[in-house]
């Protein structure tokens, strides 16, 4: 049975396998999630971020969690919202799907998401959210996972928003 938890938490102190970064395509990185990875990771996280080459918008990349409790990070590039006519949806979806195979490939047993996309990227909340929501339950059906998948929301706005959604 899979286990889906909601949290309101500070998703660079989560004790998981992997979390997630909200990832700009340079991966070397930014605001909001990403820089608070960034920082808390420490310097060689850039460091390896740099030898990566970028990623692509809709896909992920993997580095270690270095100063993170979690022992690896999988970049996801989200898109940025458009109004939703440029395929923002199906990349968003492609994050999630990606981020999920690789956690999957590699045995992890827990993964936690921030909101991917929904901050200086603009993709609306509830749109995001119902993305993420139905990602992750059809990986989950299709490949019989057992693993924790933490939604780690930054406030209680988004708390609401997943709990809404998975209830």
């Amino acid at each position: 049975m899979p286990d889906i938890r909601i949290l309101q938490t500070d998703i660079t102190r989560l004790h998981v396998d992997a979390i997630v970064n909200a990832a700009n395509n340079t991966l070397l990185g930014g605001g909001g999630v990403d820089g608070a990875i960034h920082q808390a990771a420490g310097p060689k996280l850039l460091e390896e971020c740099r030898r990566l080459g970028g990623c692509v918008t809709g896909d992920v990349k993997v580095t270690q969690g270095y100063e993170l409790p979690a022992k690896w990070v999988i970049h996801a590039v989200g898109p940025v919202w458009q109004g939703g006519i440029y395929g923002e949806p199906e990349l968003l979806a492609s994050c999630y799907r990606n981020a999920l195979a690789v956690a999957h490939y590699k045995g992890l047993e827990s993964i936690a998401f921030p909101a991917i996309s929904t901050g200086v990227f603009g993709y609306p909340a509830v749109r995001a959210a119902k993305v993420a929501v139905r990602e992750v339950l059809d990986f989950q059906d299709f490949h019989g996972g057992s693993e924790l998948v933490i939604f780690a929301c930054f406030d209680a706005a988004m708390l609401d928003l997943y709990r809404g959604l998975l209830i």
